[in-house]
Formats: C-alpha cells, sequence, structure tokens
C-alpha cells in the first residue's frame, strides 16, 4: 500500500469520522472503499459509452438518402 494525503473540508472530516465510529471501521478503509466504488462506477460508464459506440457504428451505412458528408467535407477542408 501507498501512503496518500487527503485535504477534507470541515463537514467532510466531521462526518468521515462519524461513519468510522457507526461502523467500526477505520477512515482509510472508508476512503479506499470509496475511491474503489469511484472507480468501478466511472471504468463502468467508460465501458458502457464504447459499448454504445460500438454498437451504432455504421448504422447508416447502407442509407442512400443521405448527402456525401466526405464532398461536403472537401468543401470545408478547402476554404480555409
Amino acid at each position: 500500500m501507498f501512503r496518500s494525503q487527503v485535504y477534507l473540508t470541515a463537514a467532510e472530516r466531521e462526518q468521515l469520522q462519524a461513519l468510522s465510529h457507526q461502523t467500526g471501521r477505520s477512515q482509510s478503509e472508508l476512503i479506499r472503499a470509496a475511491i474503489d466504488l469511484f472507480i468501478e462506477v466511472n471504468s463502468k460508464q467508460s465501458e458502457n459509452k464504447l459499448a454504445s459506440a460500438q454498437a451504432i457504428k455504421g448504422i447508416w451505412g447502407d442509407r442512400n438518402d443521405l448527402p456525401d458528408f466526405e464532398k461536403i467535407r472537401k468543401e470545408f477542408d478547402r476554404k480555409k
């Protein structure tokens, strides 16, 4: 394990101390659990975003009613 310094507001410190007393777990243990949960939630969100992007990739590929986006893009590139 690595030691890290964390700055807390007075309210955060008081609530953390209260939770520590209620649960019997150390403040460090509670902070590690909170960080683990934060990482888990945010990695799932990233995975969900990637999965969503991959799922919709190319869904308009077979449409014939859309303009030629490559041609439009080249027109914008020339105007620079």
